[in-house]
């Protein structure tokens, strides 16, 4: 080789070398992968053979007849994370839960078998690898980690911790398009707290699985005993029993997370499959048990449904939206996402709900319209809402292009009004919900609505009511008569951050 050759070798090779360096500095970053840390143990790590083993376990589980319930909203699954020849066949009976089921989001709660750490951790990565290729990391996850303290990676875990992993597989087998969220739990964890937080980022695409095995090293006929008894605590959402007996299941604190979470949903839970190891090994002298556990909704969440809540991602793309369509009506540039019709196609946003658009400067207020009726579809109630409350609330001028930078915007989302059945003045102060309901009031030809919202101003029941009468147009004391018809409401509200 010529010395020219080899000097524009060396040349070209530190080159590379400067761009690995200055990459950062030119915000060029490398994705961050979680290498598969049980394959070839608790699985084949062979593709070919991962993905023949876990079809046959699931032909297998296919030929149980088993009531998936294809016509209610599948919200979580309980799913062993044993080695698969042990646990497989169980794990396998979730497959027919998920046919035809459109699941973009998956959070997967799993307990630390390998590090020792407290509270909660979320992994750092961009993606999770098995042998049958990576799964994405959904941007929930840093979300979570961002707003609440409580929330951190532990690398070490993430490193070594097999109970997320070995879920994957399954999942990959089963759906597509999917991302993740692993949330392995260690010791000192505030279910309640980490349930309220992982409730932000549920939407009507998320599914929840609790990765646990059941009782561990029992010989058989206790493991079945004690195993029937821990899957009644679970199906009865008995939180309290499994926290005073917490050894009953190694994901014994993810499952107090889901059974929060399912008790607040009102979500169904029934046993899918039960085995252990002795049914598979054929030693029945120390045994681990394992379930396929499901939770359903109250009713399918499809377009036509009013009442879901939906993901502060799809919060965010509505405040965008919002935004968007004053900035439009004033001539003016706004900073919304350049994809962010794209982002706008999804069945949440076609449901027709009742939305309000609140605009506030320095706090204060500047124009609110809405639509009781989800008589619209979401985006659509959104814009419209959005403009009327920037150029026709008739509280206020127009808005102006120099208020523009200085409103805060906020969208609510409203379930459709019910109405309140009482008997007097009393029987209402006693119904109504502070800070919980809005409140529809109706006499004749007067009406008049107070968001959730205003129960801040207003916190005293009996202030809350007179100020609507008023608004009404009726004498302050009209709700005590007993005659008005009330109609109550709840929303789920976003506000950009000032």
């Amino acid at each position: 080789m010529s010395s020219h050759c080899t000097k524009y070798r060396y040349a070209f090779v530190l080159l590379i070398g400067v761009c690995l360096v200055l990459a950062p500095l030119w915000g060029v970053s490398a994705e961050t992968v979680r290498k598969p840390a049980a394959a070839g143990m608790f699985y084949p790590k062979e593709p070919e053979q991962l993905e023949q083993m876990i079809k046959r376990l699931t032909r297998k589980a296919e030929k149980d007849r088993m009531e998936t319930h294809s016509d209610l909203p599948l919200k979580a699954m309980v799913m062993p994370h044993a080695g698969y020849k042990y646990s497989g066949l169980t794990a396998a009976h979730a497959a027919p839960l998920l046919k035809n089921r459109k699941i973009s989001k998956i959070i997967i709660m799993a307990p630390d078998h390998r590090v020792g750490f407290r509270g909660a951790a979320i992994s750092g990565a961009d993606s999770y690898q098995t042998p049958l290729g990576s799964v994405k990391i959904h941007p929930d996850a840093q979300r979570l980690k961002k707003q609440y303290d409580f929330f951190r990676t532990v690398a070490a875990s993430d490193k070594k911790e097999h109970a997320v992993e070995v879920i994957l597989p399954f999942l990959q087998t089963w759906l597509s398009d999917f991302k993740i969220i692993p949330i392995v739990f260690g010791k000192g964890v505030n279910t309640a707290s980490y349930a309220d937080a992982i409730e932000t980022v549920i939407d009507s695409e998320t599914l929840l699985v609790v990765s646990t095995d059941l009782s561990h090293y029992l010989p058989y006929e206790k493991a079945v005993s004690r195993d029937r008894q821990t899957i009644e605590i679970i199906t009865g959402l008995k939180s309290d029993r499994l926290k005073d007996e917490p050894r009953r299941a190694c994901g014994w604190m993810p499952l107090l997370v889901l059974m929060d979470l399912a008790g607040k949903g009102k979500w169904d839970p029934g046993l899918i499959h039960y085995s252990n190891s002795g049914d598979s090994s054929g030693r029945r002298d120390k045994v681990v048990g394992y379930a396929t556990i499901a939770f359903y909704g109250e009713k399918n969440m499809n377009e036509n449904d009013n009442t879901q809540k939906i993901s502060n991602e799809k919060g965010e793309i509505l405040l965008e939206v919002a935004r968007k369509a004053i900035a439009t009506r004033l001539g003016v540039k706004a900073d919304s996402s350049e994809n962010l019709e794209s982002r706008t196609d999804d069945p949440v946003f076609k449901a027709k709900r009742g939305t309000f658009v609140t605009l506030k400067i320095n706090d204060q207020l500047r124009g609110c319209i809405g639509n009781l009726v989800p008589e619209k579809p979401l985006i659509e109630g959104v814009r419209d809402n959005a403009a009327n409350a920037a150029f026709h609330d008739p509280r206020f001028a127009p808005l102006s292009q120099d208020e523009f930078e200085n409103i805060r915007i906020e969208v609510s989302l409203l379930t459709e009004p019910q109405p309140l059945e009482y008997t007097d003045g009393q029987d209402l102060l006693e119904k109504i919900r502070p800070e919980v309901d809005g409140l529809i009031i109706r006499k004749g030809p007067h009406s008049a609505t107070f968001l959730p919202q205003v129960w801040e101003q207003l916190p005293d029941k009996k202030e809350f009511l007179r100020h609507l009468c008023m608004k009404a147009g009726l004498s302050a004391d009209e709700w005590k008569k007993g005659d008005l018809q009330i109609l109550t409401y709840q929303v789920q509200n976003f506000e950009e951050k000032s």
